[in-house]
């Protein structure tokens, strides 16, 4: 492998292969080049925390911190700018030296201690660069790649989750020792095909604890979201647009804007923001702009507004507002400006100048509204009437539609999918997935309109308590229910979210557009075997297979 990069960790990659010159996201390979380093660096960071866990040593919150920091950096649509890299490769060189001081081993597997160089040039320049990444050992048995990338991306995934729980004040120590502990394992060349698969369970396992914790997190602090009719269109006036996932900045930056005569918009990932009490209470979040993750260099375009990245989902800025972008947390990209954390404060004075500085829309289009805000406490409150309608012959099935959107053509998939679900069934939505048809009216059942937005895609624990509460309504496995899940992919999120779905039995799930590019075919045929994974295909033989 003699190529510039190798990366294929999403499911647009080139070819469906893998990015090789540049990457889909446009990561370069200079960028690419040293998340894998930090990757491998925190690999043996994970093994050496692990053994002092294991001598019954206690892991300091902020090495746990910082260690998730690392990796949620490196999902996809994250940061791209090298500076930060090198900052975060030169911390990992710090904290791997104190913990190899500190434990007892003469046994550690090879690159375990391995000590980065700490200059841009330098680590550009380190010899057999291929032997850190995705490709290290060519002769590597496939299979073992496929579990141990799988457990990387789902590591990844879980990062983001975790990170957004610790910085409104939750934290797990359990949560963190795995990830140390999956981190040093794919450092052992002994490791099988059974034990990448049951550390892979034991991901989607650890997973649904970390979702339960982000849940806390979320209504500790901004209380339960509750159903809203949520504006979807624009009003004259000064304003930010907020995107990516993290409540705790939009907190604080409706906090700095009171007053200030500026509209705050959420956008992407931020919309389920619009249902939660401690947020909505704020006049001047009035609603969402624009849609999913991957339209935003059109829909920012000359943008009148300051626009505010506050987690993954970012793509490369055009010149035409990338004067009124923002950075803040875990993303970056060079030459735009970032919002740091000081002393545990962010200060937003630099968006909310410029935001006032456009001016933002000349007129008030004519309001549109949508219902959102259906999460586990909305639905299950319900749940008498639910399990009637179900009994009574009105409500004939369950579809969970969502997860994260994506450009690759194939997602009209989902839009015809709800297009065509029949009037007597109700679709649970969660993610930006949403937006292939959350702006649809489909009527209603009873007191519910037919799409019920469940909210981000960590509510994926919202629908799984859902449906596990049901199963228990019913007195049947969650398997038995009228339920079903069409799930659509594009990063390490879905990942493990997949990967807690599996750990927790639940089978008959339709994934795409397409497979990752990581799953060999061996791989597959054991999800298919074991929990009947299934490739969508078109939507009117996946609801003929599903309804008969």
């Amino acid at each position: 492998m003699d190529n510039a990069m190798f990366c294929y960790q999403c499911e647009q990659t080139a070819g469906g292969k893998g990015c090789t010159k540049m990457g889909i996201c446009t990561k370069d390979p200079n960028v690419a080049k040293m998340q894998d380093v930090l990757i491998f660096l925190v690999k043996g960071l994970g093994y050496y925390a692990t053994k002092l866990i294991e001598d019954g040593q206690d892991i300091p919150r902020e090495l746990g911190e910082f260690c998730t920091e690392c990796v949620f950096a490196t999902l996809t649509n994250v940061n791209f700018a090298p500076e930060r890299f090198v900052e975060y490769i030169k911390k990992t060189n710090y904290y791997k030296k104190d913990l190899m001081n500190k434990a007892s081993t003469s046994d550690a597997p090879e690159g375990a201690d391995y000590i980065a160089p700490e200059t841009k040039e330098e680590i550009l320049s380190i010899p057999n660069m291929k032997n850190l990444g995705v490709m290290d050992d060519e002769d590597l048995d496939m299979d073992i790649r496929s579990l141990r990338e799988l457990l990387i991306y789902g590591i990844k995934g879980m990062g983001a989750y975790f990170h957004h729980a610790y910085v409104l004040g939750k934290y797990d120590a359990e949560i963190a020792n795995f990830m140390f502990k999956a981190l040093g394992s794919t450092l052992d060349r002994d490791l099988t095909v059974e034990d990448y698969f049951n550390l892979n369970m034991e991901l989607g396992k650890t997973n649904f604890k970390c979702m339960e914790l982000l849940d806390a997190a979320n209504t500790g602090a901004f209380g339960d979201p509750e159903p809203t009719e949520m504006l979807i269109t624009k009003k004259k006036g000064p304003f930010i647009v907020v995107s990516g996932h993290d409540l705790n900045d939009l907190g604080d930056l409706l906090e700095q804007t009171e007053g200030k005569g500026i509209n705050i918009y959420t956008h992407g990932e931020m919309l389920p923001c619009n249902a939660y009490p401690g947020l909505k209470k704020y006049k001047h979040l009035i609603g969402n702009f624009g849609g999913a993750w991957q339209d935003q260099q059109k829909e920012f375009d000359n943008l009148p507004g300051a626009i505010l990245m506050t987690s993954n989902c970012l793509m490369k800025p055009r010149k035409s507002y990338k004067d009124r972008l923002f950075t803040s947390s875990i993303v970056g990209w060079p030459d735009v400006t970032h919002i740091p954390t000081v002393d545990g404060h962010k200060d937003f004075t630099p968006v909310i100048e410029k935001a006032l500085e456009l001016e933002g829309f000349t007129a008030d289009e004519p309001e549109k509204r949508i219902p959102m805000g259906f999460a586990r406490n909305a639905v299950l409150s319900n749940a008498d009437t639910i399990v009637n309608a179900v009994k009574e012959g009105k409500i004939r099935h369950f579809f969970l539609i969502g997860g994260c959107d994506g450009a690759r053509p194939g997602r009209n998939y989902y839009t015809e999918f709800a297009e065509k679900t029949p009037k007597d069934t109700i679709i649970l939505t969660l993610a930006c997935g949403k937006y292939r048809f959350n702006k649809l009216d489909l009527g209603s059942i009873g007191p519910f309109p037919r799409i019920l937005d469940v909210g981000q895609c960590n509510d994926a624990y919202s629908a799984i308590k859902i449906a596990l509460a049901l199963s228990e309504a019913f007195e049947c496995d969650v398997n038995d229910l009228p339920l079903s899940y069409i799930i659509t992919w594009y990063e390490q999120k879905a990942v493990a979210v997949l990967l807690t779905m599996l750990y927790l039995g639940l089978k008959d799930i339709y994934l795409g557009p397409t497979l990752p590019a990581f799953i060999t075919p061996n791989i597959l045929q054991v999800l298919v075997d074991k929990f009947n994974l299934q490739s969508i295909s078109t939507p009117d033989h996946d609801l003929q297979t599903i309804l008969g």
